[in-house]
This record gives structure tokens, C-alpha cells and sequence, in this order.
């Protein structure tokens, strides 16, 4: 299975950056996980909220082929401890999909396409994060994850 991390704008924290490239690096052991980032949208301080996620949106969508599970990271999504967010991978390899992308959204979310579009949704928290703090979460957390599977001693129960 392939893994996709889709997000909007860039980070430009070093520490950050090190530390998910770092996770990234641990993770393509196990599946093939690439990051992907859409630039921030030219003028888009002169966009409405509803403008600029439809524009995010479509630039995601563009992203994405049919063929992809597409997965949504939003504070509504379903949560999950590490050991079922495991499990949770472990159902997506099980029913054979290629490519799972998950989406970390730009400020004011989805558009309602986007939202149509997608497979799922998961939130990692009730709290609010920054969206680069959230790529390194979903980072280590995938990670976590996969080592689970395999039963290696990095997740202590």
C-alpha cells in the first residue's frame, strides 16, 4: 500500500521539518509514504473563507485519482487510540486499496466537494493544532502505527 500525505501550504519550521523527514524516512520501511505539498494560494488573503476552500479544493481534487482512498484529517473525523489506528490500517490493506491519501486541509478546512469526495475523515484531537505541528502527528502517528503491526517494541501497551 501506498500512503500520501496531502497538505496545503508549506512548513517552515526546521525543527519540524527534520522531524517529520525523519519519521518519513522510518515509515517507507514498511509501505511507500510520500508527502506532498499545495503552495498557498496566490492572493488568497483577497478570497472569502467559502472562496478559498473551494479553490483549496479543487486544487486537492486535482490531486487525486480515481483509484485513491481519500481520507480527510478534520477535527470531526473519527478518533482512534494507536492500537486501533493499527487496526485501521491494517482493514485498509486487507481490502486491497493501493493508494490511501490523507489530506491535511488548509485554515478554514474542506469545501463541501472535497468533503463529498473523500472516503473518511480523521481527527487526531479535540484540540487545535497548528497545521504543521499536525503533519508531524500524523507522521509519527502512521508510523506508530506500522510498527505496531509488526510488533516492535517502539509502541509500549
Amino acid at each position: 500500500m501506498n500512503i500520501k500525505l496531502l497538505c496545503i501550504g508549506k512548513t517552515d519550521d526546521k525543527n519540524l521539518i527534520a522531524l517529520i523527514e525523519e519519521y518519513s524516512k522510518r515509515l517507507n520501511h514498511y509501505v511507500k509514504f510520500s508527502i506532498e505539498i499545495i503552495p498557498d494560494l496566490k492572493k488568497g488573503k483577497n478570497l472569502s473563507e467559502a472562496q478559498q476552500k473551494v479553490k483549496e479544493g479543487e486544487l486537492i481534487l486535482s490531486k487525486i485519482s480515481s483509484h485513491d482512498h481519500l481520507i480527510l484529517l478534520d477535527e470531526n473525523g473519527n478518533t482512534f487510540s494507536s492500537i486501533e489506528f493499527s487496526k485501521y490500517f491494517q482493514k485498509k490493506m486487507n481490502a486491497g486499496y493501493k493508494t490511501l491519501v490523507m489530506v491535511i486541509g488548509g485554515p478554514y478546512g474542506f469545501s463541501d466537494h472535497v468533503y463529498k469526495t473523500a472516503q473518511g475523515k480523521i481527527s487526531l484531537s479535540s484540540m487545535t493544532f497548528s497545521h504543521q505541528m499536525i503533519r508531524l502527528f500524523i507522521t509519527e502517528q502512521v508510523y506508530r502505527a506500522f510498527t505496531i503491526l509488526k510488533g516492535e517494541p517502539y509502541h509500549h501497551r
